[in-house]
């Protein structure tokens, strides 16, 4: 039996019989892509027919992995699926434990994972700004990206001793209080970025060959972005202002002012337009951190959750034999079951968590804000050319680590 190109990828009962399209694939390993990505495009000429992403290249097993660790683990492995936002995977799983433990973690505790996590949303955005300016071919933006970014990179290395995947979020607080010369870090961040996005701003939004390549690309509508699962940027382009930290407030952030930022075109433009500007409200909402942290322990004082302090380890049998203890068995969750989402920078993501009473979840299941956003690529891709399918491919800002869990 002879195979054609069709007889080769997923679903091939689903292609047009037509002796004139062609089959390509573009990817698993293409410089528009965030992770390891492939996609089947029939084309026609240039313009594309449909589009099939094809994900698992990149599949390491977390959520099966996080029903083998202790509740103290967890952390270590939650914090490597979205890797350009570590803080949130971390923040969603330490709040599904807290709440089948029905903790309330200190106000102190609270405002710094406020204040992490919008640093991580900027640096996440920024990251995006650089690498969707490469994959058009702006490539100064690439540099100009990864400036700024590397301002909060390294705070974030002497906040919780590293880069990425942090582990510094876990049930009943954070790893560690801030560092001595925080506010000064801090207000150095925010200070500099904002001069350094006014020059992205400059530099892309106004320029002809940007918008030509980006007004009108990949249009998608609210109700086909709700029928898709999508949220974030995405959703919030087709004119929804659907944000979980104003619709379903967590931490602390019916305390803080600032905007929601959503446009009305859903298409390539827009959604680079949005993270655009919500750095601004990130910033905004950081500072409220600075002036209004309040004092107070980092992390809730149970000998059931968290660790002796580590100066008493040195002073204490006791001490040392209940850090051993947290590290080695963990501490048990009553039986249950909860969900708890959070708006990491790619929408909304969701950690379903089941117990059954011992030191390990029975049940862990993760709902990638990516998995579900990357669904959206052949509604936006269809009827487009090639090469705006890099464009729109870079404006979903998939990160595979959150789609291959």
């Amino acid at each position: 039996m002879t195979l054609t190109p069709r007889d080769l990828v997923v679903g091939p009962e689903q292609w047009p019989e037509s002796d004139e399209t062609m089959i390509v694939n573009l990817g698993p390993q293409h410089p528009s892509t965030h992770g390891v990505l492939r996609v089947v495009l029939e084309l026609e000429g240039e313009t594309v027919l449909r589009a099939k992403p094809v994900i698992g290249y990149l599949h390491t097993g977390m959520e099966k992995t996080g029903e083998q660790l202790t509740y103290v683990q967890g952390s270590t492995n939650t914090t490597r699926m979205d890797y350009a936002a570590p803080l949130f995977n971390e923040l969603v799983f330490s709040m599904a434990v807290e709440r089948l433990l029905d903790l309330e973690v200190p106000p102190r505790a609270t405002w710094i994972r406020m204040m992490m996590c919008e640093l991580n949303r900027v640096a996440s955005h920024l990251l995006f700004l650089a690498t969707n300016g490469m994959d058009l071919g702006a490539i100064s933006m690439m540099l100009y990206g990864w400036r700024e970014r590397e301002l909060v990179l390294a705070f974030f290395e002497k906040t919780t001793g590293l880069r990425m995947n942090h582990n510094y979020i876990r049930p009943g607080g954070v790893a560690a209080d801030l560092p001595p010369s925080w506010q000064r870090d801090v207000d150095e961040i925010c200070e500099a970025v904002p001069k350094g996005v006014a020059e992205y701003d400059e530099l892309l939004t106004e320029n002809p060959i940007w918008m030509e390549r980006t007004v009108g690309i990949g249009v998608i509508t609210t109700e086909q972005a709700l029928a898709l699962g999508a949220s974030g940027p995405i959703l919030r382009s087709t004119g929804m202002p659907w944000d979980l930290r104003k619709a379903q407030p967590y931490l602390a952030y019916d305390e803080v002012d600032f905007d929601v930022i959503y446009t009305e075109n859903g298409d390539t433009f827009d959604r680079y337009r949005i993270r655009l500007h919500e750095i601004a409200e990130s910033l905004k909402i950081v500072r409220q951190c600075l002036d209004r942290m309040p004092d107070g322990d980092y992390r809730i004082q149970d000998r059931k959750v968290t660790p002796p302090p580590r100066a008493r380890i040195d002073e204490s049998m006791e001490a040392l034999i209940h850090h051993f203890k947290i590290f080695t068995e963990g501490f048990k969750v009553p039986p249950g079951e909860t969900y708890v989402a959070v708006e990491n920078p790619r929408g909304e993501l969701g950690c379903y968590l089941v117990s059954d009473g011992s030191g390990r979840p029975y049940r862990m299941h993760i709902r990638g804000a990516s998995f579900y956003n990357l669904q959206t690529l052949s509604t936006m891709v269809q009827g487009g050319l090639v090469a705006d399918g890099i464009a729109i491919i870079s404006s979903i800002d998939p990160i595979m680590g959150d789609v291959d869990r």
